[in-house]
């Protein structure tokens, strides 16, 4: 081991405990500030107390604390699933949002929302909007596929779909003209982007489904690397192409369509992360790359939120506002300055 690689590792090793460290803090203030102030040793009495009957603890376990998780498990899954399509396209511009991925997920959930299709449920249920979120998203990136296939320009690809995007937005408006007003409220509401409301059911099934889809993307990661110098190189070191293929897309598209779902669609983290961790960490590993894109994501989207619910409170401003306003100067800064070829 070289001594390069011994001042890498350090280097690696350094910002993973520094971003871990500035994430447990960003989540504890955003658990004890707000409309109602609470103490550091308050929230470890009712924490260690598991504490629900007083109003301090109705407040941070059944409010803050579920906001807070669903924040970080947001930010990690957004900024994971950016990443695995940046090197599918071997694009440094790709992500979820721009290939119209959440705007189809968006499309889709507004199907059951402004018509209240509850698959036989009750009511409409956590369940039947991520499914149709999962509907959405698979369904525009096939059709940015097929179309990448024949067009090789990233370019292009990025025009597709970014009109793919536009597309669903049309038909989610004209679904909103002939909604009812109730209807419209909630929808409205929902896409403006909030990890406010979230229920520990909720939490659950993201926790379940993504922690299984990290695992996944994790153990990839070698065949993530040998993909990025090209699929004949991946194809002579053994890894199935179309299998794989199939894998990076499903991925991507369950994380993204997963939290689009529970939270509205979340712009930038999925683009500006992957950059920021390979800044970070000095490497284009995936083995590195991918669980510091789960803590840096997870850091940056809980800092947003906690942005968002405080800057103009009591007013709380879309998440995606604040996303954006810290997501497109880094995507301009690595256009102008590292002048990235698209």
């Amino acid at each position: 081991m070289t001594s390069e690689t011994i001042h890498l590792q350090k280097r690696q090793t350094f910002w993973f405990i520094v971003i871990l460290a500035v994430m447990a803090v960003t989540v504890a203030l955003n658990i004890m500030i707000g409309s109602v102030s609470i103490s550091f040793s308050d929230l470890s009495h009712i924490v260690s107390a598991h504490d629900t009957a007083s109003t301090e603890g109705f407040i941070i376990w059944n409010i803050r604390m579920p906001r807070a998780i669903a924040a970080v498990l947001g930010g990690a899954f957004l900024s994971v699933a950016g990443l695995l399509l940046q090197v599918f396209f071997r694009n440094p511009i790709v992500s979820p949002f721009i290939l119209g991925i959440t705007h189809g997920a968006t499309l889709m959930v507004s199907i059951v929302m402004l018509t209240g299709l509850t698959l036989g449920f009750s009511q409409i249920s956590p369940y039947i909007t991520t499914l149709a979120s999962f509907v959405g998203a698979y369904a525009v990136l096939a059709i940015v596929l097929v179309i990448a296939t024949r067009v090789k320009n990233g370019v292009t690809l990025l025009i597709v779909g970014l009109m793919m995007g536009y597309l669903c937005h049309a038909v989610t408006s004209m679904l909103l003209a002939f909604a009812e007003k109730e209807k419209i409220k909630g929808f409205v509401l929902w896409q403006l982007g909030s990890f406010s409301g979230f229920q520990w059911n909720e939490i659950q099934l993201m926790t379940i489904i993504g922690g299984l889809l990290l695992v996944l993307v994790y153990g990839l990661g070698k065949p993530l690397n040998a993909f990025l110098l090209g699929e004949d190189y991946a194809s002579s070191m053994g890894v199935n192409i179309r299998l794989f293929r199939i894998l990076i897309l499903l991925c991507a598209c369950a994380l993204a369509g997963m939290i689009t779902a529970v939270a509205g669609p979340v712009a930038f983290i999925g683009l500006a992360v992957p950059h920021m961790a390979r800044l970070c960490f000095n490497t284009s590993d995936n083995r590195i790359l991918v669980p510091g894109c789960v803590l840096l994501g997870g850091l940056i989207t809980s800092l947003c939120d906690f942005i968002a619910r405080m800057v103009f409170s009591p007013v709380e401003l879309p998440i995606s506002a604040i996303t954006a306003f810290f997501g497109a100067p880094i995507v301009l800064s690595l256009l102008l300055k590292r002048k990235v070829s698209i």
